[in-house]
């Protein structure tokens, strides 16, 4: 990653703080020293000076507290420019930022909380208490992984708009005004997933996507986690 970032720069003009490195605490790296340890193992592997931003994959229980010590501390050093969480649900980032007075808790509040989001697992209330806190949603899996890219109501959807499944599914989160990172290896996907910002889908044909929730899940569900 360090060398692509320098060769960026070198070969293209692209400077570093144009280019976005996000990376992630895994979940058995838990605990103060332990989180520490594994970000400066991420950032050495990656060739990096810092990264843009350090995230928690998972609330692992009794842990995560201690881990969020750890990302202030990296964010203090300057290794990390922004911190946030990965499948966090409200009452993790109450839990997080509900202490943020107290003495030994947090005193910096997550900028992001990536979750799966779509609109088979249309996640209103959490997007609703983001917003209250000011913290960034951003969708993984935004095309469910591609599992339910022929579902009837969703395709009638994209024949009227004449885009494609994936494409109504990426500029559905965009409208909610969510941070989306699709995933493709593609190229000619990657370059479609990109071609969204030349249309708008209209408020009934939204309400229409939002009633398509189920509750679908194609990763982890974080909400069994206390």
């Amino acid at each position: 990653m360090g060398e692509a970032v320098r060769l960026a720069g070198k070969r293209l003009g692209i400077p570093r703080d144009e280019i976005f490195v996000t990376t992630k605490l895994w979940n058995s790296d838990h605990g103060y020293e332990n989180a520490r340890g594994a970000f400066e193992k991420s950032r050495r592997n990656l060739g990096l000076d810092y990264v843009d931003l350090y995230l928690i994959h998972w609330p692992v229980e009794e842990l995560r507290g201690e881990s969020w010590k750890a990302l202030e501390r990296i964010h203090s050093e300057e290794k990390a420019r922004s911190i946030g969480v990965s499948n966090y649900m409200p009452w993790h980032l109450d839990e997080l930022i509900g202490t943020a007075d107290s003495e030994g808790a947090a005193t910096i509040e997550p900028v992001v909380d990536q979750v799966e989001f779509s609109p088979f697992l249309y996640q209103r209330d959490l997007l609703d208490h983001c917003r209250k806190r000011k913290i960034q949603l951003e969708a993984y899996s935004p095309l469910t992984k591609g599992r339910l890219l022929a579902q009837p109501g969703l395709e009638r959807i994209a024949a009227k708009y004449a885009r494609t499944p994936a494409q109504i599914l990426i500029r559905w989160v965009l409208q909610k005004q969510v941070v989306v990172i699709p995933k493709s290896a593609n190229p000619s996907r990657i370059r479609e997933n990109a071609e969204v910002f030349d249309f708008s889908i209209s408020d009934y044909d939204m309400n229409e996507l939002d009633d398509l929730n189920e509750s679908i899940r194609t990763s982890w569900d974080p909400s069994t986690v206390p």
